[in-house]
């Protein structure tokens, strides 16, 4: 078995290792798609200080680089390591100036020959005009700077100043924006969409929103080069560089695994009033949509359900709706999960899912003979009917064992033994032992008596009630009065000459229970005239 279980292991943990790659890989993807829409679509940066942004944009997510000026600062003789001039070459096409300065320092010092080479390389990457927020140069004279040096760099390149270094020729045709150049390092930018980005530093630095499109799809088929077909990333990437903010939603929702992105994203461009308010054909907008797709997909989760119901409560057109919808059909396991569905309801007015999730617990409850937890859901939802029944159980149950489950909530049922005559009779007979108990005799009889000629009790109760009077009529002291006594024994007449008579022939122990209850009244009747009289006599 252990063999086994180490073949199943090894079997299984690739299987997570590429789970887990793939949600690295999709996380990635979407915070790339994300910050290039915030770039797009949110920070409407002016010319110049869009390739600021899009240069931190493209250092962000490809970060290779850093890995490799690691390793190469800690070797003994940076420039002598064999990818010295990838990452010098990597900084330049990330427009990394000052990091690419540092590095050429080192191959100067460590190679004399190609000193001043470096010296005036160095010179020409310190000059590059760069605007960027803060900059207060005008867009006219960044332009007209950048032409200058543009020019420089060209005379030095065709003076032959760097013909006998390879390398630094390579740099300095980069930094001149030559295509051919930057196309042969594809391998150190591994994306179309940082080309992108560096041809445009080298040849376009003040590019314009409107016009990226104009670079999008060129850089996208010079850098594949008919060799790959583009991903559906690069469809989204393409849409956003486009300006089409509704391409951008509509390729996410095809490609992305679920409706997380792009419900946020709309939303995003929705509260900074970029999205056309255009209805879908069934009247809500687009934003709205998809927030109610996405929390709908949450609600069958067993946990992030309880998120699904804030995301509802900001979609004003629909979101109520879907909420009540989706909330009848959350599997109620346990009390406590249906108290976190309840006060959802009742903190939403939502009075039909309240009474419906109240009445499912309660008949799960009396399914599981829970009478207390029962009679709690019943009284929560207002059912008259399953308070009734509820109670009726409750009474069969003292029947048959003498005693009440539950006390403290009968004791506590206040106004809300109102809501059924059934539950109003369980309460105050409660409450007639409750008495009884503490030996207040004089007022139980009374409650006892109410109980019957009030018509509260049901009938087939009264025996039970009758029988609780025998305790009471037996004690030393006279606790019915001649009027009280009097209307005992109607009662008991009524009982005898209803449906129940035939019960009683046919059952001794009843009929001696009856006898008893006779000789009991009547010995109190007249302990009670007696008493009555003598009170009266001056």
């Amino acid at each position: 078995s252990n063999i086994m279980s180490s073949e199943a292991l090894r079997s299984t943990l690739p299987r997570i290792g590429r789970r887990a790659s793939t949600r690295v890989s999709i996380l990635s993807a979407m915070e790339l798609i994300w910050n290039l829409c915030e770039i797009m679509f949110i920070e409407a940066a002016p010319a110049g200080s869009l390739l600021c942004l899009l240069l931190d944009w493209v250092r962000l997510h490809v970060c290779d680089v850093d890995n490799m000026v690691c390793e190469l600062l800690r070797s003994e003789n940076p420039a002598k390591h064999e990818n010295f001039w990838n990452v010098v070459t990597i900084f330049v096409l990330q427009g990394r100036m000052d990091e690419a300065r540092q590095l050429l320092s080192k191959e100067a010092s460590t190679h004399p020959t190609s000193a001043n080479m470096c010296k005036i390389l160095d010179e020409l990457m310190k000059k590059m005009p760069v605007l960027c927020p803060g900059n207060t140069q005008t867009l006219t004279e960044m332009e007209l700077k950048w032409q200058h040096w543009h020019e420089e760099c060209q005379r030095f390149l065709k003076d032959g100043t760097f013909a006998s270094h390879p390398h630094l020729e390579t740099l300095c045709k980069i930094l001149l924006g030559d295509e051919s150049t930057i196309l042969e390092k594809k391998d150190l930018m591994t994306t179309w969409y940082h080309f992108l980005v560096t041809r445009l530093l080298y040849t376009h630095p003040t590019v314009k929103h409107m016009e990226l499109h104009l670079y999008a799809q060129s850089s996208l088929d010079l850098f594949l080069g008919g060799e790959s077909s583009p991903e559906p990333l690069d469809s989204i990437l393409l849409a956003a560089f486009e300006f089409d903010i509704h391409q951008v939603i509509k390729e996410c929702s095809i490609a992305l695994s679920n409706w997380w992105f792009v419900a946020h994203l709309t939303d995003l461009l929705d509260h900074c009033n970029l999205l056309q308010s255009h209805n879908l054909y069934f009247g809500s907008n687009m934003r709205e949509y998809l927030l109610l797709e996405y929390a709908s997909g949450l609600f069958s989760h067993h946990s992030l359900w309880q998120l699904a119901v804030d995301y509802f409560d900001h979609c004003p057109e629909y979101g109520r709706a879907y909420l009540e919808h989706h909330i009848e059909r959350i599997p109620l396991e346990t009390e406590h999960k249906a108290l976190k569905v309840l006060r959802i309801c009742e903190q939403r007015m939502l009075s039909e899912q309240v009474r419906s999730i109240c009445k499912t617990m309660a008949m799960k409850a009396v399914r599981n003979n829970r009478l207390g937890s029962a009679l709690s859901w019943s009284i929560r939802a207002k059912d008259a009917a399953f308070a009734t029944l509820v109670s009726d159980r409750f009474l069969k149950e003292y029947c048959e064992k003498g005693t009440f489950s539950d006390l403290d909530l009968i004791d506590n049922l206040g106004p809300s033994m109102l809501l059924s005559d059934r539950l109003t009779f369980l309460g105050k007979y409660r409450e007639f032992h409750r008495m009884y108990g503490e030996k207040q005799f004089f007022a139980a009889a009374k409650l006892l008596l109410m109980l019957m000629t009030a018509r509260i009790a049901p009938c087939s109760f009264w025996m039970t009630l009758l029988t609780d009077a025998l305790p009471l009529l037996e004690q030393k002291e006279v606790i019915f009065s001649a009027d009280q006594t009097y209307e005992l024994m109607k009662c008991l007449e009524d009982v005898t000459a209803s449906e129940l008579k035939k019960k009683l022939q046919d059952d001794d122990a009843e009929t001696m229970k009856v006898e008893m209850l006779r000789l009991a009244l009547a010995r109190n009747l007249a302990r009670a005239i007696v008493k009555e009289g003598t009170v009266e006599e001056p």
